[in-house]
C-alpha cells in the first residue's frame, strides 16, 4: 500500500476515535461527573494516538506538513458529519455544503504544484 494511502487509512481510523473521545459523551455520559468522562475519553485518545502517529510519521515522508494538515482536517469534518448525522442524532444543515467546499478549496490550494 501507498504512503499517501496508508496515511489516509489511518488518519480515518484516528478520526473515527478522535471524534468519539471528543463528543460521544456529550451524549452517553451527561449524567456522568466530568472526570469520568475524562477519563473515558482519554481511554478512547489512547487508540487515537496509537494510529495518529504513524499516520503523520508515513505521511510526512511523501507530504508537506501544511499538505499533511489540510488532509487531516478534511478527514476529520468527513467522518465528523456522519457521526453527528447518525450517532449523535443532529440535523443536516446546507452549511455543512459550503464548509466542506471551502475545504475543498484549501486542499486545491496546498496540494497545486
Amino acid at each position: 500500500m501507498s504512503a499517501p494511502l496508508q496515511t489516509i487509512c489511518l488518519l480515518i481510523a484516528s478520526n473515527i476515535f478522535m471524534t468519539f473521545a471528543w463528543y460521544a459523551h456529550l451524549k452517553d455520559m451527561r449524567t456522568k461527573p466530568w472526570l469520568i468522562a475524562v477519563a473515558v475519553s482519554w481511554g478512547i485518545a489512547l487508540f487515537e494516538y496509537l494510529l495518529q502517529v504513524p499516520a503523520n510519521r508515513i505521511g510526512s515522508s511523501v507530504l508537506t506538513l501544511p499538505q499533511l494538515k489540510i488532509l487531516q482536517e478534511v478527514i476529520t469534518l468527513a467522518v465528523f458529519v456522519p457521526f453527528m448525522v447518525f450517532y449523535m442524532r443532529q440535523p443536516v444543515k446546507l452549511d455543512y455544503l459550503w464548509a466542506a467546499l471551502c475545504m475543498c478549496g484549501a486542499v486545491y490550494f496546498m496540494f497545486r504544484k
